[in-house]
């Protein structure tokens, strides 16, 4: 039987595609996006926006960079998919540069965010076993709350958000939740079963939310004190968002184990990766994981594009430049709404009044003036746009922000 394909619709018929068609698991802005270039983005009737969403910071690069497409399109004329049955060419290649760039040992790709995280996960528990000598399943893994690391059952094990775990049990067990910036709470949680410590350098669904100066590297100190590894979870903060090539880096902390992913894609394709050591990492036995689609050549050689644009053409430079310059605007913007703007580089949150009626009124008012936001945490606007945006283009977005803030 053919498959047939609708006709062109307007925005409003393509929604209502969606609702008659789509499963409900997001609440998206009544937008439909048809291309992109860079900071901008348009929709089927032509009407243009600046994104500052950067699809939760998966397009760092900006949309549709030429290097990567390139990239891209070179590659899927070769060959797309192996399986890790077979080697191929680009994987290696990959792995040795992420490793050289940023200063580890072992890289194990996957595809998206939260299998990265998983990956992280299972390697704890096994050096648990293998290394520490915790006793066979009972080893914990100290969280934090208002984590956000994805949505898979386990990981929703660990979440404080009722929403994600509503209807979804039974849980995973395993794990300690303490709150976030609170050093003695980790230390008090900390056990002889303590495996690892699974830390967002900034919570960034959880409202942009930025630990106090020293946290970081207190943290890191306490796990190397007592045996427990530090797995820093930059999906989001990490590659050039905050302004260094990871959040980290702020601190000058160096994660036992790192996850990365969103921009490693550079928007064209799923990809994430865990590192570490060869110590750390060689817990690991053929076998013990897998996918089928992670390091494949086409991610592989996408990976390796997106990562070479950030450091070439400066984009993590500019994220801190553009990104102090967003925030000073936007903290100058004089609403009765505002209650805190706040965040490192390209990562900023704007945290309003529970008397302001929710972000997302806010996000459908700029949406109409050509910005792009999602609201975060009911009462936060979260502001991300790629790591491309010029100073011209920052000017052109406070301007609709102040607009916004000012006269609701």
């Amino acid at each position: 039987m053919a498959v047939r394909t609708a006709a062109k619709l307007d925005s409003a018929g393509y929604i209502a595609l969606h609702e008659q068609y789509g499963a409900r698991n997001y609440h998206p802005l009544d937008v439909v996006i048809s291309r992109a270039q860079g900071v901008w983005v348009y929709d089927v009737e032509g009407r243009r926006y600046l994104d500052c969403l950067a699809a939760y910071s998966a397009v760092n690069q900006g949309h549709c960079h030429p290097r990567i497409y390139q990239a891209l399109v070179e590659q899927a004329q070769k060959v797309t998919l192996t399986s890790r049955a077979f080697h191929n060419e680009q994987l290696p290649l990959l792995c040795k540069e992420a490793c050289e760039l940023l200063g580890y040992e072992r890289f194990l790709p996957m595809n998206s965010g939260a299998e990265g995280v998983e990956t992280a996960l299972k390697l704890a528990r096994k050096w648990a076993y293998v290394k520490k000598g915790v006793p066979a399943d009972q080893a914990e893994i100290i969280v934090f709350a208002e984590n956000f690391h994805g949505r898979t059952i386990t990981i929703i094990s660990f979440s404080t958000e009722e929403q994600y775990r509503a209807g979804f049990g039974p849980f995973t067990p395993g794990f300690r939740i303490v709150p976030f910036g609170d050093l003695e709470a980790v230390e008090r949680a900390i056990t002889p079963n303590t495996a690892a410590v699974l830390v967002e350098p900034v919570q960034g669904e959880g409202g942009v939310i930025v630990p106090p100066k020293g946290y970081l590297r207190r943290l890191a100190e306490l796990c190397a004190q007592h045996n427990v590894l530090f797995i820093a979870d930059e999906i989001q903060t990490g590659l050039g968002r905050t302004g260094k090539l990871l959040a980290c880096e702020h601190e000058g902390v160096h994660p036992d184990v790192l996850i990365i992913g969103k921009a490693l894609s550079g928007g064209y394709y799923p990809v994430s990766a865990v590192l570490s050591s060869r110590d750390i990492l060689d817990v690991f036995e053929p076998g013990d994981h897998g996918s089928t689609f992670g390091g494949n050549p086409l991610a592989a050689a996408v990976a390796r594009e997106a990562l070479k644009v950030l450091v070439e053409e400066g984009m993590i430079e500019n994220a801190a430049v553009q990104g102090a310059y967003l925030k000073e605007r936007l903290q100058a913007i004089r609403s009765p709404h505002v209650k805190e703007v706040r965040g490192l580089g390209l990562l900023i949150g704007i945290e309003l009044y529970p008397s302001a009626g929710g972000a997302r009124r806010f996000c459908e008012a700029l949406k109409d003036n050509g910005v792009l936001c999602k609201d975060t945490r009911r009462h936060i606007i979260r502001v991300t746009p790629p790591l491309v945006i010029t100073r011209e283009e920052v000017d052109w977005a406070v301007e609709r922000f102040e607009k916004v803030l000012t006269s609701l």
